[in-house]
């Protein structure tokens, strides 16, 4: 017998936390709700798992980063769910998804039914196995995505203090661990393919200043190949990595961080599909009435730059699942919302450094301020100039005021005078428009 539910939330990431704060917002009845979640605990804000949860004091842990507190909002421990009537699935994986009759199948043969399903699966890391790699599947590689991988590689960790770390991947990801790691007194070397960290966000002007800081802090930088193959012990646990270049690296442990993608399988040939992920309006409709795809499984227009983007970030998640269930109970209403109009925004924290960007990455660089890493708290930042107009901003060590000031200059995209001027005002330039 099938279990039916008005609202489906299909996933338990950062969006099926704030999605659900936003239907008890909206106002919904005890029973109407459900969260079908293959993690074992009440959606939480996954950042915190690269950012500080392998510090070796004062480490974050559950119930201390449950959504909705990475935005400053109330935290909605488990006993919240229950107390509102809203029903947590956890332990559950949905392995068939049939739109049409609007019912989910569990791995164990539950049957749910939904009338409006938010599809909130978020992506998945990409493993060196699916790629081919030898020895990949050696005890001591990790990954990680969920609190579980987290608590799996703390363990790991904290078994090997003293060892030797190598981190494969230089995105977030690879930057924001190895800094922890390194923190736990283990020798980390990163490798990665490109010509230098954060390829996709940073130019290298801007990636000279973090590479240079990583390396005064001890970690060992190689650019340029990739991890090809991998030597274990007689235990079947990690002992070397093999470079592409030819290199060989000692290895305690390795921790792989080269990209996610996102969990739509269970959906192919039923929504439509635009640019590795599922096409959605300005509302988060997709092709299928009543069904619903937010954070970093959808695509969605982006109006600022007249553009259709997929977009694997908090803080899209946060405001994507807020405006789809905005949109679904102001139909019930038979009112209407604004469309969706949203700043690309990102941001990163290692050691006592934090940079914001906000905007597009497109046009000419103009860098200004302190790139000196040996220089105490040195601040920095950029703008991106097409056609005479700032695209997008960057700011390292911004204040609070300063990275508003930012993020207005990149949704109000100003005329600037020139290149030369721009960089000579900086800040001046961001708080002045």
């Amino acid at each position: 017998m099938a279990t039916h539910f008005k609202y489906i939330i299909l996933g338990g990431g950062v969006a099926a936390g704030y999605a659900a704060k936003e239907f008890f917002n909206s106002g919904i009845k005890s029973g109407e709700l459900a969260i079908i979640s293959k993690e074992s605990v009440a959606p939480y804000e996954r950042p915190a798992l690269s950012k500080a949860y392998l510090f070796p004091e004062g480490a974050p842990r559950l119930p201390g980063f449950h959504t909705c507190v990475g935005s400053g909002g109330e935290r909605l421990v488990p006993e919240w769910y229950a107390e509102n009537g809203i029903e947590l699935i956890l332990n559950t994986e949905i392995v068939k998804a049939d739109l049409t009759r609007k019912t989910l199948e569990s791995s164990v043969g539950r049957i749910f039914e939904f009338d409006i399903l938010i599809i909130a699966t978020g992506a998945t890391f990409i493993k060196l196995t699916d790629f081919g790699v030898e020895g990949a599947n050696a005890k001591g590689i990790y990954y990680l995505r969920e609190i579980d991988d987290a608590d799996t590689l703390f363990e790991g960790v904290r078994d090997k203090v003293g060892g030797k770390a190598v981190v494969v991947g230089g995105g977030y990801i690879g930057l924001e661990l190895a800094a922890s790691l390194i923190i736990n007194k283990l020798d980390v070397t990163i490798v990665y393919p490109e010509p230098w960290c954060m390829p996709r966000l940073f130019t290298a002007e801007i990636a000279d200043f973090y590479e240079r800081y990583y390396q005064n802090k001890g970690i060992k930088i190689i650019k340029g190949t990739v991890a090809a193959g991998f030597e274990s012990d007689a235990s079947g646990h990690v002992n070397l990595v093999k470079l592409k270049d030819g290199r060989e690296l000692s290895a305690d442990i390795v921790v792989v961080g080269v990209g996610a993608r996102p969990l739509i399988n269970l959906f192919k040939g039923q929504v439509d599909e635009e640019r590795g992920g599922i096409k959605v309006d300005s509302y988060f409709r997709t092709s299928v009435p009543a069904v619903y795809a937010v954070g970093d499984v959808a695509t969605f227009p982006l109006p600022l730059y007249n553009d259709k983007r997929r977009v694997e970030h908090v803080d899209h998640a946060r405001k994507s699942a807020i405006q789809a269930v905005q949109h679904i109970k102001a139909s019930e209403e038979g009112e209407s919302i604004a469309e969706y109009y949203y700043l690309p925004y990102f941001y990163s924290r290692s050691f006592d450094l934090s940079w914001q960007f906000y905007g597009d990455n497109v046009g000419d660089l103009v860098v200004f301020g302190q790139r000196d890493p040996l220089v105490p708290k040195a601040k920095f930042g950029a703008y991106w100039i097409k056609d005479g107009r700032v695209m997008g901003a960057f700011l390292e060590s911004g204040t609070p005021e300063e990275n508003k000031a930012i993020a207005k200059v990149a949704k109000l995209r100003p005329e600037v005078e020139s290149r030369e001027a721009l960089a000579a005002s900086g800040l001046d330039f961001a708080t002045n428009v």
